[in-house]
């Protein structure tokens, strides 16, 4: 146990000499390790209020080793602070039945189509087999996390996210660099995919009257005007729960499809959203809704 908990502080030093803000992560496990605000004492580092895992993650070695002196932790990295964009590449779910291509092959295709070679910089794989390619973030915006809307299987982790540091183990096996270098810097194309539309004034949403039934349109500019106003934390569930409750009209054939997915796209857009992001998650949504919707009399 000594020998395991030697190796993961100075997998924690490692990542702080990067100048990577590292905090712990439940030995064996890739969760926090720190309390939760529901059981903050108020004290040492929260004596002025509570503080996350993020705003508590350190580069400063003391601290460091006074944590891992205490128990065989992972090591997590807040992404945000650090600096760092993590493009997450994931292997499909069941790896057995499954003919879906993992995270690697859909980021692959991603950037033939862009022109561009995979990009090298410093790379960590999986204990579930997949790849963290990391790259240092840019300083004209502050990216977010994104979920399978860069491509399948390929998530983003940037402020608000983190990701477990080499030399972390868990039941399904360790975490480990395969490639040493130091980060890259975030390439300008995957940049302009993943960065934030610029937010507008919201507009009143004019909608056609020939392009759908008064009670569909009344219904989608409703929706709209929510995710328009909708927290910058929830922008993409409440895109994906406005459009899926739309998604009805247009199964009844009261709207047509292209109406409800411009209109959403704008509003979405218009509240801060990539464009990568709206269109994976109206389609989703349009598409779970049609397939689920109950008849108009049942409804």
């Amino acid at each position: 146990m000594r020998r395991e908990s030697e190796a993961l502080m100075r997998a924690a030093l490692d990542a702080a000499e990067r100048g990577w803000h590292v905090f712990p992560l439940r030995p064996g496990t890739k969760r926090p390790a720190l309390h939760g605000e529901a059981t903050c004492p108020r004290t040492g580092p929260c004596a002025s209020g509570h503080r996350k895992w993020e705003q508590r993650a350190t580069t400063d070695p003391d601290r460091i080793r006074a944590t891992w002196s205490r128990a065989p932790y992972n090591v997590g990295i807040a992404t945000g602070p650090s600096g760092l964009v993590v493009v997450d590449l994931d292997m499909p779910k069941d790896k057995g039945t499954s003919d879906a291509p993992s995270g690697a092959a859909t980021f692959k295709t991603l950037c033939e189509r862009a022109g561009h070679a995979i990009p090298a910089t410093y790379r960590t794989r999986t204990a579930s087999g997949g790849t963290h390619l990391s790259f240092t973030a840019p300083t004209v915006v502050q990216l977010g996390n994104t979920a399978g809307t860069v491509a399948p299987l390929v998530d983003t982790r940037a402020w608000g996210g983190y990701v477990v540091a080499a030399g972390s183990i868990t039941p399904a096996g360790c975490y480990e660099a395969v490639d040493g270098r130091a980060a890259a810097p975030l390439p300008r194309w995957l940049l302009r995919l993943l960065r934030p539309a610029p937010t507008l004034p919201a507009a009143p949403l004019r909608l056609p009257a020939v392009d759908g039934s008064r009670a569909a349109l009344a219904a989608l500019e409703a929706e709209c005007a929510v995710v328009a106003s909708a927290p910058a934390q929830q922008r993409n569930n409440t895109l994906n729960r406005c459009a899926f409750k739309v998604g009805r009209f247009v199964a009844w054939g009261d709207l047509p499809r292209h109406v409800a997915e411009e209109a959403f796209q704008a509003a979405g857009e218009a509240r801060g959203l990539t464009v990568t992001e709206c269109r994976a998650t109206i389609r989703s949504a349009l598409d779970s809704s049609i397939r689920k919707a109950r008849p108009r009399e049942a409804a």
